[in-house]
C-alpha cells in the first residue's frame, strides 16, 4: 500500500495543534492539542476519529520535543504512529514566508535559514514554527516535511497593492510590503466557493472575509489573490477581536511623544488591548451580541465599528475586482454569528448581494448560500478547513513526485 497519510503541525510558542489526515479520501484520523508546553499543567488533549474515547493528560511537557513524542505516544496507541509506512509526509503552518516562499515547500537547511531570516517581520510566529519544523525533522529526519505558509496566498498581489507609500529604498532595506496572512484560509475558501457555486475558480471573482479573533478581508479574482487587509504584520486592516486595524500611523507618534508610551507599550496597546477588547472589554461576538440586545450602549458602539470597517472594505474590493460573483463568510464568527452578516451586507443590496434572513438563520457544518436566488452576487457561509488545505498542498507536492528534494526558493 503506498503511503497516503499526512500529518499536519501547527506549532505555538506554548501550543501544538496537530491533525492526522489520509489524503486518499481526506479522511480525517486523528487530532488534538498541546498546550502550555513548558509549565507544570501542560495538557494534552487527542480525539481519535476512527473510534475511541477521546483521551486528556495533564502533566509537565518540558518543551515541543517532549510534546511531538507525547502526540506520537497517543497516536501509536491508536495504531498511527509515526513509524508507520503509511505517513507519508508531516505538513507545517508556518505563517510567514514574506516574498521569497510563493507556494509549499519541501523544507531543508536552506528553507530552515530562509524562514528564519523573515523572524525580524514575524517574531511571534516564525520562532514557533522552527521549533515544531526541527523537532519533527529530529524524530523522522528520513520523511519530507512540508512548509505551507499563511503569506504564499497573497503572493499574486499586484506591486500596486503590495506597496507601501513611502521610500522605496528603505522599504526594501527593512523587507516592507504588504505580505497579508491566513493565506491557507482564504485559498481554501475561495475555491470551495466556486465549487457551491458549480463553477471553477478560474470563473468567478470572489470577496473573502475570514471574522475570527483574527481577521482579514480578500479580493480573489479568478482563483488569484488580488488585494488583501492584513499588511506587513498582522495588525493591518479589519476591527479584530483585540487588534486595532487601521489607524492613522500618527497615533503612534502622538502616544510616544504625548502620552509618554515606549514602543512596546504602543504595540501591546494597539495588537493585544485593542479592536473589540479595547472598544467594549469583550472580544467574544456572541457576549457582545447578548449586550447588544440587552441595550449596552459600549457593546453596541463596537458591534457599529467593527461593522463600519467590515463594509468599507467589501466596498473597496468591489472597486478592486471590477464584478464580484460571491461574498463568503467563514471563520468562528463568520461561520457563526448571523447578526454580524447580516448588518455586514445590509445597504449594499444595489451592488448585487442580499441576504435572505431564513436562510442566514440556519446552523449547518456544510457550505451554504444565505443569498435568495434572485441576488445577482451570492453571499455564502463557508467553513474553512485550514488543516485540510496544508495536507492536501503538502500531498500535492510529494505525493505523486520525488518527496526528497526541496522546491526552489524564489527570493
Amino acid at each position: 500500500m503506498s503511503a497516503t497519510r499526512v500529518l499536519v503541525l501547527n506549532s505555538g510558542s506554548s501550543s501544538v495543534k496537530y491533525q492526522l489526515l489520509d489524503m486518499r479520501d481526506s479522511r480525517r484520523l486523528a487530532m488534538g492539542l498541546v498546550e502550555r508546553i513548558g509549565e507544570e499543567t501542560s495538557r494534552l488533549k487527542h480525539t481519535p476519529l476512527l473510534g475511541g474515547a477521546p483521551r486528556e493528560t495533564v502533566a509537565p511537557i518540558a518543551d515541543h520535543a517532549a510534546a511531538l513524542k507525547a502526540v506520537a505516544g497517543e497516536l501509536a496507541g491508536d495504531g498511527l504512529g509515526l513509524d508507520s509506512p503509511e505517513l507519508l509526509a508531516i505538513g507545517h503552518r508556518v505563517v510567514h514566508g514574506g516574498k521569497s516562499f510563493t507556494e509549499p515547500t519541501v523544507i531543508d537547511d536552506a528553507v530552515i535559514a530562509e524562514i528564519e531570516r523573515l523572524i525580524p517581520v514575524a517574531p511571534l510566529h516564525n520562532p514557533a514554527n522552527l521549533t515544531g519544523i526541527r523537532t519533527a525533522r529530529a524524530l523522522r529526519p528520513d520523511l519530507p516535511q512540508v512548509a505551507v505558509f499563511d503569506t504564499a496566498f497573497h503572493t499574486t498581489m499586484p506591486e500596486s497593492a503590495a506597496r507601501y507609500a513611502i521610500d522605496v529604498k528603505t522599504a526594501d532595506e527593512h523587507r516592507i510590503r504588504r505580505y497579508g496572512f491566513h493565506g491557507t484560509s482564504h485559498a481554501y475558501v475561495s475555491r470551495e466557493t466556486a465549487r457551491l457555486l458549480g463553477r471553477t475558480p478560474e470563473e468567478v471573482n470572489v470577496i473573502v472575509l475570514h471574522l475570527g479573533n483574527g481577521a482579514s478581508a480578500s479580493a480573489v479574482r479568478g482563483g488569484r489573490c488580488v488585494d488583501t487587509s492584513m499588511g506587513l504584520t498582522p495588525l493591518e486592516g479589519l476591527v479584530m477581536g483585540t487588534r486595532s486595524g487601521d489607524v492613522d500611523p500618527a497615533v503612534i507618534f502622538h502616544l510616544a511623544r504625548v502620552g509618554g508610551l515606549s514602543i512596546d507599550e504602543i504595540d501591546t496597546l494597539l495588537n493585544k488591548r485593542s479592536g473589540l477588547t479595547g472598544l467594549c472589554g469583550d472580544n467574544d461576538m456572541r457576549e457582545i451580541r447578548r449586550r447588544v440586545d440587552e441595550g449596552d450602549e459600549q457593546a453596541q458602539l463596537a458591534f457599529d465599528i467593527y461593522i463600519h470597517r467590515l463594509k468599507k472594505y467589501i466596498g473597496a474590493y468591489y472597486a478592486v475586482l471590477g464584478r464580484v460573483d460571491a461574498i463568503a463568510f467563514t471563520a468562528g464568527v463568520g461561520e457563526n454569528a448571523a447578526p454580524v452578516r447580516e448588518a455586514a451586507i445590509a445597504g449594499l443590496e444595489e451592488l448585487g448581494p442580499a441576504v435572505d434572513s431564513d436562510l442566514n438563520a440556519v446552523r449547518a457544518d456544510g457550505p451554504r448560500l444565505i443569498s435568495p436566488r434572485s441576488a445577482r452576487v451570492a453571499v455564502a457561509v463557508v467553513p474553512t478547513d485550514e488543516e485540510l488545505e496544508i495536507a492536501t498542498q503538502t500531498y500535492a507536492l510529494v505525493g505523486g513526485a520525488d518527496a526528497g528534494g526541496a522546491a526552489e526558493v524564489h527570493a
